[in-house]
């Protein structure tokens, strides 16, 4: 029996680096379950200003400490979660956001990854097209050639080739 309590200690030891890691401070909780439920989601919305591309829930950044207690202390006063972002959008810019609004100044950003990738595709098929149509056989696709010189060229060819041609 000693021995299975010994595998499942290891076992919850090995499992351990892959909890996940919160960067929220038990100071920081709030008490009612609902205020923390509605924080925790602003925190993943938000960016930390320092670690740039992770979310304020996730940083342990000072910044990112501060940020969360304001979300916090927002929350406690009432606001509701437009309130806060609206309010952290207004004095940090919309760089705070992870996601950013669609509105015509951001329309950039929304527009700019499907517009790649169309470009993308295009690019792929005219050159694939390209290549299919300049033919695989080198000998009679061969433009501005004469008959002549389309024979001699197989010769060639042919001659390089041992005659397997």
């Amino acid at each position: 029996m000693a021995r299975y309590g010994f595998l499942l200690v290891l076992l919850a030891a090995l499992m351990l680096p892959v909890a996940p890691v919160q960067a929220l401070a038990p100071d920081e909780v709030l008490q009612d379950a609902g205020l923390e439920t509605r924080a925790r989601a602003l925190s993943s919305e938000l960016r930390c200003m320092v670690c740039q591309n992770q979310s304020i829930d996730d940083s342990d950044a000072p910044l990112a400490k501060d940020l969360r207690v304001l979300v916090r202390e927002r929350l406690v006063a009432g606001d509701t979660d437009a309130q806060v972002i609206d309010y952290l959008v207004s004095r940090y810019g919309e760089y705070v956001l992870l996601k950013p609004r669609m509105a015509w100044h951001t329309l950039a950003l929304w527009i700019a990854g499907p517009l790649a990738l169309v470009a993308g595709l295009a690019t792929a098929f005219v050159a694939l097209r390209r290549r299919r149509d300049s033919g695989a056989d080198m000998i009679v696709g061969t433009p501005g050639l004469s008959e002549a010189e389309r024979s001699e060229l197989s010769r060639i060819l042919n001659e390089d080739t041992g005659g397997k041609g």
